[in-house]
Parts: C-alpha cells; structure tokens; sequence
C-alpha cells in the first residue's frame, strides 16, 4: 500500500486514538479581507484538542468564521465574500494583495480550509464536489447545473484515492504533480501529495467543508491528526 494509502486509513480510524490522549495547543488569529472590507484577526477563541504526541508541533489558526491546525510558527490569513469563506496557512505570509486582487496558486507546502454555502453562489463549488464524491446528491448538483449554465465533472479524478467515511464525509488523497480534489484549491500541484476531507450538510442548505493539506515530508504525519480534528461528530440518534 502506498504513503497515501496508509494515511487515508489512518485517518478513517485515528478518530478514538485522538480523544484518547487530548492535549492543549496555542490559539493564533487570523486576519481576513473580503466583501465588506478588512476583518482584524480574532484574539482569541476556543481551541480544538489534538493527541499530545502532535500537539507540540501544531496551533490552531482562526478567522472569525473558520479555524484549522496546521504546524506552528505558520501565517494565516482569510478570505470571505457571498460564495462562503477560506482560511490559508502557509510557511510564507500573504495578504489580501496576493491572495485576493491578484491570486496566484500556492506551489509550497500549504492548509486550506474553505466554507461553501449551498444556498449562494458558492453552490456551484458544492456541485463540482457532490459530482466528484457525493454521487447520492447529484439531483441537487444537475440543478445548479442547469441553473448556472455550467457542466459538472463526469465522476471522481481519475488518480485520486478516495475513502467513504461517512455517507455525507469523503477522505481523499491526490498524488503528486496530479490534478485532483486537492488542487481544486488555491493549491498547485506539486512533488508532495494533497491529503484532504470534504464534508457536505445535506440536512442544512447543501454547505460544504472542505480541508485540504499539504504538508513537507518532515511533517507529513501530522496530515492525520490536522484531519481528524475537522471530522465531524457523530449526530445522537432520536
């Protein structure tokens, strides 16, 4: 089995092993910039937990409406608008200048958090993705299509490795210097493999989390744990 093969496994089954040894990690604000101008980064806020044997190697970074871990000593920086919301974490900083007058992909190791809502126009984003990975909502997905004027994808990327966790959460890997569910992002295709999630809210208006990270192989473990912390909890049964 491959590198991305054993992370997607253990990224489907690391979910009790993360509760069992929780530990605390730094909280670091994130600024933002977007429809209604500049957002100061947060000072504060609630902070996730992470097994101890990662925590000293994260933080968690936050915008006002989204946060993530990704490898400390990072910058972070937030991008909003009518579609929904992102969250980039990379070892060089950018602002509003690079990443939303004038972006350019990310060619560098890099976290990427977005927040797609169903209901506005990022829908069209959460249609490319059902396409891809959530075939039992394609009646939603045709239409958007039909709505907007635009194709869909025919089914999954083809070098992608996929793995159903949950019938509305879909883990993912796309390989190295492939076009996949992971460079369908701000980030470009490189010599290091995308591991990602995406989870979908059909219960809600259609919104979308999407996660993907691109770690450089020192650090690529902790790919699994900065997963674990965006899986969603199981809902209790009524």
């Amino acid at each position: 089995m491959t590198r991305a093969g054993l992370a997607l496994l253990a990224f489907a089954w690391a979910s009790s092993a993360a509760a069992a040894a929780p530990a605390q990690v730094p909280f670091v604000g994130c600024p933002s910039d977007g429809q209604l101008g500049p957002q100061p980064a947060p000072r504060r806020g609630a902070v996730p937990r992470v097994p101890s044997a990662a925590a000293a190697q994260l933080a968690y970074y936050a915008s006002a409406g989204l946060g993530v871990f990704a490898p400390r000593g990072w910058h972070c920086f937030g991008l909003y608008g009518s579609n929904g919301a992102i969250l980039i974490v990379t070892p060089e900083s950018h602002g509003a200048r690079d990443l939303l007058d004038s972006p350019s992909p990310l060619r560098g190791p890099a976290v990427q958090i977005t927040y797609s809502e169903g209901a506005t126009s990022g829908r069209l984003e959460v249609a490319s993705v059902i396409a891809r990975a959530f075939p039992a909502h394609m009646s939603f997905a045709r239409s958007v299509s039909e709505d907007v004027g635009q194709a869909l994808p025919a089914g999954p990327y083809r070098t992608d490795r996929m793995v159903r966790l949950r019938p509305n959460v879909v883990g993912y890997t796309t390989p190295a210097g492939r076009e996949g569910l992971g460079t369908d992002s701000r980030l470009a295709p490189n010599d290091r493999p995308v591991d990602g999630l995406v989870i979908l809210d059909p219960e809600g208006d259609m919104n979308l989390i999407k996660l993907d990270v691109r770690l450089p192989a020192a650090q690529a473990g902790l790919a699994t744990p900065i997963l674990n912390a965006a899986f969603p909890p199981r809902r209790a049964r009524r």
